[in-house]
């Protein structure tokens, strides 16, 4: 017998996300369970980053970023955020946000420290903190509104709390945290002399509420590390390219992680993304825009064909309540049916929750509309069918 590998990581169950997307290839459905956009980002973008390729600056980039990658982030967050940032020692270039809420947790958390975590929450959370030796905390939203449980929160918080990872705009819910919530949350970590880990990848993607940084509250500044996601603001998830904004004792500790993590992330698609930062708020505001329409449109057919939609402030998603349809399947069994007979996949709600955090709630499927506006009515389309037919 050998030894045996890292427990926790072996005892990892297969992601939702394969295997939803496995059903999907074997059945031919549409994939509206992953989110990531069906089509390129923007040309001017990728070609900045074919022209980089040619320039002869392919080697091993700084440990912490390009300056001009660095320069960008700083002004971004003044200018969307009015956060003013050092880009020589507070801002880190990552592969990717994963990557960086990876080096993040590493920076802050020592084996015992606790971390209040909100759920229903992005499928990494947990195994990071976890694999550090941090106690979780979680508190759980609750539908249709998701609205703060304040005494729920407020009770998770303890001499022993090191942070708490705040996702807003968050997935899966589609929630934009509201001024008053972070202020709340803010008097928290000032009361117990913690942190905050701000996963703000769907900074730019909200729709008719708009999005605030916790660490643009006062006296924030010096207890948040904000990450930030080219892949998520320019369409082009595949590229992996993250970055962290923090102070400057914490940044420098981040880049201690990311060192022995990845230490530097491809030259060619900092400068391209350096670019894409650089872009008038038009573009921004456009991203916005185009998304809204696309939820709208998939929110408006989920209605059509008999399910409740929930409320979306922000995101790639909307969560649906099965109910009226599911004829008493939970989320798991109705979203295999939709992806076998209807051919339309989504990903059960359930997988975003923590059993042992009680029961999750087993009704709802989260829908991806990042798509193409054909793909989504052909979604739509099949599910009528179905419906019809059933």
């Amino acid at each position: 017998m050998t030894k045996p590998l890292n427990r926790q990581l072996a005892a990892l169950p297969t992601t939702i996300f394969t295997v939803m997307s496995e059903l999907a290839r074997q059945h031919g459905a549409i994939n509206l369970g992953q989110g990531f956009p069906d089509t390129e980002g923007p040309h001017d973008i990728v070609q900045a980053a074919a022209d980089a390729l040619l320039d002869q600056r392919n080697q091993y980039a700084p440990l912490t970023g390009l300056p001009e990658l660095r320069a960008a982030v700083a002004h971004s967050n003044a200018r969307f955020q009015r956060i003013v940032v050092d880009p020589e020692s507070e801002v880190v270039v990552t592969s990717g946000a994963t990557e960086a809420l990876a080096a993040s947790l590493m920076a802050l958390i020592e084996p015992g420290d606790e971390v209040v975590l909100i759920e229903p929450l992005y499928d990494t959370y947990l195994p990071m903190v976890r694999q550090l030796g941090g106690v979780p905390r979680i508190v759980r939203l609750e539908h249709p509104g998701w609205t703060l449980p304040r005494q729920a929160l407020a009770e998770a918080f303890c001499a022993r709390t090191k942070a708490i990872l705040l996702n807003t705009p968050m997935n899966p819910t589609g929630k934009v945290f509201s001024p008053d919530e972070l202020t709340f949350i803010a008097g928290l970590l000032k009361q117990h002399d913690a942190y905050a880990i701000c996963d703000e990848v769907y900074e730019h993607l909200t729709f008719n509420t708009p999005h605030l940084s916790l660490m643009a509250l006062p006296d924030m500044r010096e207890r948040c590390l904000r990450i930030g996601s080219a892949g998520k603001s320019f369409s082009l998830t595949g590229w992996k390219v993250g970055y962290v904004t923090a102070p400057a004792p914490l940044a420098a500790v981040v880049a201690k992680a990311h060192q022995n993590l990845v230490f530097a992330t491809p030259p060619n698609l900092q400068r391209a993304v350096a670019y894409g930062l650089n872009k008038d708020e038009r573009y921004f505001a456009e991203l916005s825009a185009d998304l809204a329409h696309k939820r709208d449109l998939l929110s408006a057919g989920l209605r059509g064909v008999g399910l409740d939609v929930l409320p979306c402030q922000g995101s790639y998603f909307v969560m649906a309540d099965i109910t009226p349809l599911a004829n008493g399947l939970d989320d798991m069994a109705f979203a295999r049916l939709l992806t076998e007979q209807a051919g339309v996949t989504t990903i059960p709600a359930s997988a975003f929750y923590e059993p042992s955090n009680g029961a999750p709630p087993t009704h709802l499927l989260r829908f991806a509309f990042c798509k193409q506006e054909s793909v989504l009515q052909e979604a739509v389309n099949r599910i009528e069918a179905w419906h019809k037919r059933a």
